[in-house]
């Protein structure tokens, strides 16, 4: 699975990477369930040790610390597309900006996810999560602000990409974490920290207006959101000061999955169905707001809408599971998800509760199924972490590009219709290399 998406609150199911490699004999087929994790320190020789806690109290606070950190990794794609109209109209943001900036974060989940192993490796778990989220308040504290002459721009770039770079090492961390730190208790914890990722990009898209609405000001609509993100940075702070690390070294084993045909079946299945989730988290609340959705309500439409996700992401995984081909669901909920998406900009307005569900259910679906993929497409947790790395590079640095097109097109044509057309074409694709990642065969033969 995603090293990235895995923790996404889409889905909690993921793989026991490390726990599989200790076998001689891996299994035919890995058993999908919410008590399985893939492992960001896979490779690590020797394994890293549990977080130093001593008592029950402790761990049960290192926990809620870890469920934290999710609580604060959406809220900024989602908070932004709150108020977008606004912050362009104030800040006399151009076109292209505007698609820059909601390009940007997702682009960098891809290109700084890799070095988050490697930075484990040398300072530690703990220590480089608690960095980035110091990296994430200073960017969400950094954003909103302006500089005299300058304008919001400059600043709106630099605290934006700050923002992505510290969500994507936390990406890739937490989920190791959670795993290592309370074996006994994976599905309880897998399932809290899944949801709390989720309900922070529900709160993004449902708090940030009524914010702005009271202050009337989208700077402070902003900025409420470094709050929650420091106050975690300051509860970690002595769980990962306090840990104890030693040097380890990366091994590679198993199959090498950027060779193998079905990998990238799984892998191009993920980058289409990326390009829709972080448009519907950068775009929907705008594309609502241009129908003539107030602000408010839009929030709380797109806020509905990835509640539902949770819902498909729940059911979905389990579903795809049952049977050794999964070629029928991975071809509907990727028809849902495009066809969702086309109808929130074409359909009727009174039905917009329908379109927006239905897209919610069909992305939840859509997500939880492709990161289910990796494990039944693979032999053993090892090339499971591997393909996971794979898809979390090239599915979010091309994943990106959905909303870089969504934004270009709006520009281009002063509408949101030709957007919708590429989402019919997007769902389309992802059902035919759905169907293809479906079929019943392991990468590697």
């Amino acid at each position: 699975m995603d090293r990235s998406a895995q923790r996404d609150c889409k889905n909690g199911r993921v793989i026991d990477a490390r726990n599989s490699r200790r076998h001689s004999s891996p299994p035919q087929r890995p058993a999908v369930n919410d008590h399985t994790l893939v492992d960001a320190e896979a490779d690590d020789v020797p394994a890293a040790e549990p977080t130093h806690v001593t008592g029950r109290r402790a761990l049960a606070y290192l926990g809620l610390c870890l469920v934290l950190i999710g609580l604060n990794l959406r809220t900024v794609f989602s908070s932004f597309s709150a108020v977008l109209p606004e912050v362009a109209a104030d800040a006399g943001l151009p076109g292209w900006a505007v698609v820059v900036l909601t390009t940007v974060p997702v682009t960098l989940l891809g290109v700084f996810a890799p070095l988050a192993p490697v930075l484990a490796r040398r300072f530690g778990a703990e220590r480089v999560l608690l960095g980035a989220m110091a990296v994430l308040t200073a960017g969400l504290l950094l954003r909103p602000a302006e500089i005299a002459g300058a304008g919001h721009l400059p600043v709106l770039f630099a605290g934006t990409a700050a923002c992505g770079a510290g969500i994507a090492l936390c990406n890739v961390l937490l989920p190791g974490l959670v795993k290592r730190d309370f074996p006994h208790r994976l599905g309880l914890m897998g399932g809290l920290y899944t949801t709390a990722i989720c309900a922070s990009a529900a709160l993004g898209a449902g708090f940030t207006y009524p914010v702005f609405s009271a202050t009337g000001q989208w700077t402070s609509a902003l900025w409420f959101w470094a709050v929650p993100a420091a106050v975690v940075l300051l509860l970690f702070l002595p769980v990962a000061v306090r840990q104890r690390h030693g040097q380890h070294k990366a091994v590679r084993d198993g199959v090498n999955v950027w060779r193998s045909a079905v990998a990238w079946q799984v892998t191009i299945f993920m980058v289409l169905q990326a390009m829709m989730s972080f448009s519907v988290f950068a775009w929907l609340a705008p594309i609502l707001r241009e129908r003539g959705v107030d602000g408010g309500t839009a929030g709380l439409i797109v806020s509905v809408s990835i509640v539902l996700q949770m819902l498909g992401s729940l059911f979905a995984p389990a579903l795809a599971a049952r049977f050794r081909d999964q070629r029928v669901i991975n071809t509907v909920v990727a028809l849902m998800t495009g066809g969702g998406f086309a109808l929130s900009i074409f359909g009727p307005l009174e039905l917009i509760w329908v379109w927006t569900g239905l897209l919610g259910l069909g992305q939840g679906s859509l997500t939880a199924v492709a990161l289910t993929m990796i494990m039944l497409r693979t032999r053993d947790g090892h090339t499971a972490a591997h393909l996971s790395g794979m898809m979390q590079g090239v599915g979010y640095g091309l994943g990106s590009t959905g909303t870089l097109l969504v934004g270009q097109l709006h520009q281009g044509t002063g509408s949101f219709a030709a957007a919708g057309l590429l989402f019919l074409a997007v769902g389309t694709l992802a059902a035919v290399f759905g169907h293809r990642a479906g079929r019943d065969r392991f990468i590697g033969g």
